[in-house]
């Protein structure tokens, strides 16, 4: 006997052309001739996107290289005056070598009202999409927990240029590990009510912004 579920499923998969059963491998029996990324764009043309499309959904958008980023993360820093930083364990000790603010560590014993204290947080990332603006984090070391990224209300995250940026989504995709807590990043935290009248850092960030960097 088949459920509602398989019958409705059987329809979508008629419809879109393919066998009415269920799939027996979908690396094999799905169809994925898709579009990877819309039009054809030069590396430059890819990360001018990225920091465009992030500009829309309003994170603020920084350029360096390698040699210059402890300095700018320290100058951001400053002119937000934290009183402490907190830093996944796995970031690079350079980039924080500048910085002046105490900083504190992921740990696994942190609670929410401890982290909801910390006023910053700096870290990398894992991916970024150009044509969604989307910052892309995995859990990976440098990143450190899912909730170190949703409470504090500033995010500064480092994206290197250009080996962590793609065109689209099945590029990001093709990267990323699906066993992994991702969390998907397109602006700072927002939402509307009926109204339409937008508010931000609610369940997450209030500001985010990103630095494009290039080099080693």
């Amino acid at each position: 006997m088949s459920s509602s579920r398989d019958v409705v499923l059987g329809r979508v998969r008629r419809a879109l052309g393919g066998p009415a059963g269920e799939p027996v491998s979908y690396d094999t029996d799905i169809d994925r001739n898709y579009l990877r990324e819309h039009g054809e764009r030069t590396v430059e043309q890819t990360v001018d996107l990225l920091a465009k499309n992030l500009a829309d959904y309003r994170a603020i958008v920084h350029r360096t290289d390698s040699e210059e980023l402890p300095y700018l993360i320290m100058r951001l820093l400053s002119a937000r005056g934290p009183e402490t930083v907190l830093v996944p364990p796995g970031l690079p000790p350079e980039w924080m070598s500048a910085a002046d603010p105490p900083r504190i560590h992921d740990r696994a014993v942190s609670t929410a009202a401890e982290l909801d204290r910390v006023e910053s947080v700096v870290t990398g990332c894992a991916v970024a999409v150009a044509e969604t603006g989307t910052i892309v984090l995995d859990a990976s070391p440098d990143q450190g927990r899912r909730r170190i990224t949703l409470v504090p209300d500033h995010h500064l995250v480092v994206v290197r240029v250009p080996d962590q940026v793609v065109s689209a989504v099945p590029q990001a995709l093709e990267r990323l590990d699906p066993t992994r807590p991702l969390t998907w990043i397109s602006g700072p935290s927002a939402t509307s009510d009926i109204e339409l009248d937008r508010v931000e850092g609610v369940h997450g960030p209030r500001t985010l912004e990103v630095i494009l960097v290039s080099g080693d």
